[in-house]
């Protein structure tokens, strides 16, 4: 029995130690910087004027940096018809207002259903002929914006190797590799972003890619699995063991988080769940205490994820949200 225990106390010793060596290698902390992510489909969905809450985020909150996600079966609805309307909007009003842009483009981008491969493309049995129709459409978007002073960073696909979430074909490493290669060739001069989610992957295959890795933050969700409301009690250097590990592997690798939990989780849309239900997974009390988690990660920036919904919360008589998020802003 005392060799069982101090076995284990060897071991749990030399975990520790590992994970301690990890946390001091991710580097000196940073006063966080703060962005959104704005989603068109997302402002669309909760019956929105989509300009004139992504015009209020820029003007009133006087957002800085923003990430854009680039929705291609809204773009190329048919084969070659591509329609850049929506997003040159975007992009160009958030030049106006000397925002940067990280542009996120590929089959996998912010938002639920995550992928948005069109129709046309996604029925074609043909591998190789998907593969060169979302290649194509890559070239295209970066072809069209490389002149655009907006744009700071290109995020190459979404949680690229989050697999099982959303409805999406499986992570394939030796695409997203084809897709990097192609806007790096086309861009030299940006950095590609590549991101991976906070709480369940280790990181090893995004952060081997692109030049700055992006994490994500959840805490209070709705476990599929369960049933029922989770709270994710994962604590800050649980993240900055990880990003050691990223550093010791790619040193000087800038870390950011690339979307930080800021509206509730809810599987029945949020126009279907009562606010106070809204309230058991996003109150002003949990968007602080995440504020507070990923405050202390130290990395930077942090881009919030939920500006929509803030502005929709806004009209329900709940400003608080906005309020929160406009001191937040002016902090650089």
């Amino acid at each position: 029995m005392k060799k069982v225990l101090k076995k284990i106390v060897w071991i749990a010793g030399t975990i520790f130690f590992i994970c301690l060596i990890l946390y001091f290698a991710a580097g000196p902390k940073q006063q966080p910087e703060y962005g959104v992510t704005f989603s068109q489909n997302q402002a669309v969905a909760l019956n929105l004027d989509w300009k004139q809450v992504y015009e209020a985020a820029l003007k009133d909150l006087k957002v800085k940096k923003i990430r854009l996600p680039v929705y291609w079966n809204q773009i190329e609805p048919a084969a070659g018809q591509l329609n850049f309307e929506d997003l040159d909007y975007q992009i160009n009003l958030a030049k106006e207002n000397q925002a940067e842009v990280v542009l996120s483009l590929g089959r996998r981008v912010p938002r639920w259903p995550e992928c948005f491969e069109p129709d046309w493309s996604k029925n074609n049995q043909d591998k190789n002929v998907r593969e060169n129709n979302l290649l194509a459409f890559i070239e295209a978007v970066v072809r069209r914006y490389q002149g655009n002073k907006a744009i700071t960073t290109w995020q190459v696909e979404n949680e690229p190797f989050l697999d099982g979430f959303g409805i999406c074909p499986p992570p394939d490493g030796r695409l997203l590799d084809k897709e990097i290669a192609l806007v790096k060739k086309l861009d030299p001069a940006r950095p590609v972003l590549i991101s991976d989610s906070g709480e369940i992957n280790f990181w090893i295959k995004a952060s081997a890619r692109g030049d700055i890795f992006g994490t994500t933050l959840y805490r209070y969700v709705f476990s599929d699995v369960f049933k029922r409301y989770w709270v994710n009690y994962i604590p800050f250097w649980f993240y900055s063991v990880k990003a050691g590990l990223v550093k010791v592997l790619h040193p000087g690798k800038p870390i950011v988080i690339i979307e930080l939990q800021a509206e509730p989780w809810t599987t029945k849309g949020l126009l279907n769940t009562p606010i106070e239900e809204q309230f058991r997974t996003m109150s002003l009390k949990k968007f602080n205490k995440l504020l507070n988690v990923a405050k202390a990660t130290g990395f930077s920036p942090q881009y919030l994820w939920g500006v929509e919904w803030w502005y929709w919360m806004k009209t329900q008589n709940h400003p608080e949200f906005w309020e929160r998020a406009k001191e937040l802003m002016p902090n650089y």
